[in-house]
């Protein structure tokens, strides 16, 4: 259970399981400034919380996200015409140019992808229904995506006049190849579930009342069988080397992480409760246990 409530989302531990719940039913759960300020602050309080062992988000009611709230009308996406954004820091228009390292030029969605990215607790990603814009976008960093047969996808920004965010551009050719990228971005439609499946954008499809039953029975798996940091380790590891641009990367990261494990009593139990043939109990936790060279990577801001 939660002891805090947000404006925008349901937050609820049950058995080790997170479920973040986008809880905007009435606007088909559109995104907003708040709701990246909620998500981030769940992600915030997840990663400190050894008793969540993986995260599920969803929708409520009958959409997943609609993407951006439109209420706005015609100013919807020109930031610096409007007043009422969450974080805004005065004006990024200076002199006639603009400041490009101003807060208030960033992508609220790309701001809460990146948190989601840092995770260091594995995501699933249950959509419920109607997905567009950045209701699609927020999906991409997250590590196992499944559907309900009602759910529709769209990567709708050319059709708006803008462009994909929520850094769409690095994550969704890595996803489903960018022949398959730029087609759904170049196009805009709106595509069904079976369509996303075949692309590869969400691992399986189930029936409304199987979606929140068959993402718990994956997080299960996930909380009952394996070492907490173990995963908090492998997320990152395999998000990160994306990117490398040789394998020697990944070889340096994996000779670490091993020697570093190797010495824990995680390895022991995970080996003797093996032998024994009895279910483990790792007794290392994510909060306080990551290995002296972790973060390895460099540390990045926006500017």
């Amino acid at each position: 259970m939660s002891d805090k409530t947000y404006e925008t989302i349901l937050y609820d531990v049950e058995d080790g399981i997170l479920t973040i719940t986008l809880n905007r039913p009435e606007k088909m759960n559109a995104f907003t400034g708040q709701m990246m300020f909620d998500v981030i602050d769940a992600f915030d309080r997840a990663d400190a919380d050894d008793d969540v062992r993986a995260i599920i988000i969803t929708g409520a009611e009958k959409a997943f996200c609609a993407g951006a709230d439109l209420s706005a009308g015609a100013k919807t996406f020109d930031y610096e015409a409007r007043d009422d954004r969450p974080d805004k820091q005065g004006t990024a228009v200076k002199d006639g140019g603009i400041d490009w390292s101003d807060p208030s030029v960033r992508d609220g969605g790309g701001r809460m992808t990146l948190r989601i990215f840092e995770s260091i607790k594995p995501v699933i990603g249950a959509i419920n229904g109607a997905a567009v814009g950045v209701g699609v976008t927020m999906q991409l960093p997250m590590d196992i995506r499944i559907a309900s047969t009602k759910a529709r996808f769209g990567f709708v920004f050319a059709r708006r006049g803008i462009v994909p965010e929520a850094c769409s551009s690095y994550f969704l050719p890595r996803i489903v190849g960018i022949s398959k990228a730029l087609e759904w971005c170049y196009s805009g439609r709106v595509f069904d579930a079976q369509e996303a499946l075949d692309g590869g954008l969400v691992r399986s499809l189930h029936e409304p009342e199987d979606l929140l039953p068959a993402a718990r029975a994956i997080a299960r798996e996930i909380a009952d069988n394996t070492a907490a940091v173990s995963i908090s380790l492998t997320r990152q590891m395999m998000w990160r080397m994306l990117g490398a641009d040789h394998p020697m990367e990944a070889h340096k990261v994996d000779s670490k992480a091993i020697f570093s494990r190797g010495r824990t009593d995680d390895a022991r139990e995970g080996v003797m409760s093996f032998l024994e043939k009895r279910q483990p109990d790792y007794p290392c936790k994510p909060s306080k246990d990551m290995p002296e060279f972790y973060p390895w990577w460099e540390e990045r801001k926006y500017s």
